[in-house]
């Protein structure tokens, strides 16, 4: 509806071209081209406003799209205005370069374009950036690009790891971004992973294959699925008269062999279930498998409030296995089929990557996806969960079945996803080019990448400072930012009350620490902490560490602080080895069995957020003084503040 809505607005502004870079599969095409023809009501308008083309080619169209844009250059005439193209291309080699050829040539220097790219984070990005090569649908686009000098590319997806952390002096890497707002119907990965979890049911392993141990039948698991989703198309008929539609996605693996082996065992046990229902109710077979039902009853009454009653839906169950059409989703016989959705209300589509990416299934509401997490790319997990989407009228139907690392990592993601969402609207709020945000966000460690490496020429760092200390390798760099620092920490020491901490009666000057215990975490985050500078060595680490406090105080807003001036303030020496130094933190130092001194790195307290404030005399490799003066400030998380962040060291710093 968004890209409706400003293909509606260019048209409106007096855009003469408007182009959707559509998907890489006919599929996707299709579903695109279809529904902006019917929001845009493109072949009902009398006024004919849109002149449509779908993969236009050179020989058929160039003539009629040069004499469209020509209408634009005559003399204005009341009630009779210019139509706009709108071409619709799928993103693939063929179609792009027919599109290339047919515009070439033609005088477009006074054509305002939009360009849409629908999945932008798919096919498009260059793949041989780490080569220094360019590929060849990257190589397109900034073709068609270069072709219009007047336009807008304007880039969607759901999953935009990719885009967002490309190298932003990359010609897809995007300028601004705008967050789009589901209405309230719309059931996300929270609403399944974090809201209502008992809708996720763990797949056994023994009910999963490998190629090592393929299975030798179908998996009970699959029954169970099979027999929820049946029951709800049951209710469906009973409660809406099959209205819309209802269907059940079976997603093995991305091989078509696995699709057929489940095609198979779907088409045979609906066909065993609908003879066994059809014989007498005394038949010790029939009476096992109504059993079954009644016990996937039991299960759905937990999650839907107005269900009919059992033997209500065992009457029309034999009507609702014999109406499900079941359809192999894959390009295994040549092109991918269109789902026949006006044919049925309830359909099974067994499939892969053809029903991943921005494929709708209608209606959906058990999925069956017994396939792991493959390379464990964050955008790619996202994208395979079809079952998300606007059904909360239907939500206690649903179920899906995933193995527990998959489950575990759509868990994760909901909490990156949010954290990127509110990262993108409070930099957007704050008016500032996505050149310009800090690449940082969430992603736990259950997820392995946030996107296909490919892509991707500027590295990442992931950290989790729960537990372990912060301590800076180079708090002397840069020097302009030297005396900021030093600033920053004396008005700190300045705001704040201060006493002798507790310790061994023989602890040396050096090993006797100052410190303010009372201190709002917050307070020392905004006063101190995020007001720091750091050179190169040190930034990409703090900023990780930065991201996990940030996290850390949203859901313990009170949280307290212990901040120590080590030595009292005094100046302590340290060596430096290629301009790091070698060891911030003072070692232990015992007696006769006993400690008088724990070490530095002990100087904390576990249950809180811990900060060190050193005040250092740095010397170079041959001895000879560095700097002095230098404030270097610690950091030690508590075991309750883990979270995986991801940081990025482009854009601000």
């Amino acid at each position: 509806m968004s890209m409706t809505a400003v293909s509606a607005l260019a048209r409106d502004n007096a855009f003469r071209l408007v182009i959707i870079l559509g998907g890489v599969s006919t599929i996707l095409l299709g579903q695109n081209t279809n529904r902006f023809e019917r929001d845009l009501r493109i072949a009902s308008r009398p006024d004919r406003p849109w002149a449509p083309f779908s993969n236009p080619r050179p020989v058929q169209h160039r003539h009629t799209i040069r004499d469209i844009l020509d209408q634009w250059r005559q003399p204005v005439i009341p009630g009779l205005e210019p139509q706009t193209l709108f071409l619709t291309v799928m993103k693939q080699g063929t179609h792009l370069d027919n599109l290339i050829a047919t515009l070439t040539g033609l005088d477009l220097s006074d054509v305002p374009t939009l360009i849409i790219d629908d999945e932008a984070d798919q096919a498009g990005l260059n793949t041989r950036v780490n080569q220094n090569e360019v590929s060849a649908t990257y190589a397109r686009l900034l073709r068609l690009r270069d072709l219009i000098p007047h336009h807008t590319y304007l880039e969607y997806t759901a999953t935009p790891q990719a885009p967002l952390l490309i190298n932003i002096i990359d010609r897809l890497s995007p300028q601004f971004a705008e967050v789009i707002t589901p209405g309230d119907d719309y059931t996300g990965v929270a609403e399944f992973f974090i809201n209502r979890p008992e809708l996720v049911r763990v797949i056994p392993p023994g009910d999963i294959g490998t190629p090592a141990q393929p299975l030798s039948g179908p998996p009970a698991s699959l029954h169970e699925a099979m027999q929820l989703f049946f029951l709800g198309v049951s209710a469906g008929v009973v409660l809406d008269h099959a209205l819309g539609n209802r269907s059940m996605m079976v997603h093995p693996d991305r091989r078509t062999n696995e699709h057929a082996q489940y095609f198979g065992w779907v088409q045979a046990a609906r066909g065993l279930w609908a003879e066994l229902l059809s014989r007498p109710s005394q038949d010790p077979d029939r009476r096992d498998l109504v059993l079954d039902f009644e016990r996937r009853y039991d299960d759905l009454t937990s999650s839907v409030p107005n269900l009919p009653d059992f033997g209500d839906l065992m009457t029309v169950l034999p009507r609702a296995i014999a109406m499900t059409q079941v359809s192999e989703v894959n390009a295994a016989r040549g092109q991918t089929p269109q789902v026949p959705w006006h044919n049925a209300y309830s359909h099974i589509l067994v499939g892969g990557q053809a029903m991943d990416r921005g494929f709708t299934v209608e209606g959906l509401t058990v999925t069956y996806m017994p396939r792991g997490l493959g390379v464990g790319n964050a955008d790619t997990i996202q994208q395979r969960a079809r079952f998300l989407g606007y059904k909360r009228s239907i939500i206690g139907y649903a179920r899906v079945y995933l193995e527990s690392g998959v489950r575990d990592a759509y868990r994760a993601y909901a909490d990156h996803e949010e954290d990127v969402r509110q990262r993108l609207i409070e930099h957007r709020d704050n008016g500032g080019t996505l050149s310009e945000w800090k690449r940082k966000m969430v992603l736990d460690m259950a997820i392995r990448r946030p996107t296909r490496a490919n892509v991707i020429d500027v590295p990442y760092r992931r950290d989790d400072f729960a537990a372990k200390w912060f301590d800076p390798k180079a708090p002397h760099l840069p020097s302009q930012a030297l005396a900021e620092n030093r600033a920053t920490v004396a008005r700190f020491v300045a705001n704040h009350l201060w006493s002798l901490d507790a310790g061994h009666p023989q602890r040396t000057d050096e090993q006797k620490h100052l410190q303010s215990e009372s201190v709002l975490l917050r307070d020392v985050y905004d006063e101190l902490l995020s007001q720091l500078r750091h050179s190169d060595v040190d930034s990409e680490e703090f900023t990780a560490l930065l991201v996990q406090l940030e996290l850390y105080l949203r859901s313990h807003v009170d949280a307290r602080c212990v901040v120590f001036r080590m030595s009292g303030g005094a100046s302590r020496t340290r060596s430096t080895r290629d301009g790091r130094i070698l060891n911030l933190f003072q070692g232990r130092n015992p007696l006769r069995g006993s400690v008088i001194y724990p070490g530095d790195r002990e100087i904390r307290e576990d249950d809180h957020v811990s900060v060190q404030i050193h005040t250092l005399l740095l010397r170079d490799d041959n001895g000879q003084e560095l700097e002095r003066d230098v404030p270097g400030v610690a950091v030690w998380l508590p075991p309750s503040a883990s979270i995986d962040v991801l940081v990025q060291a482009q854009g601000a710093s």
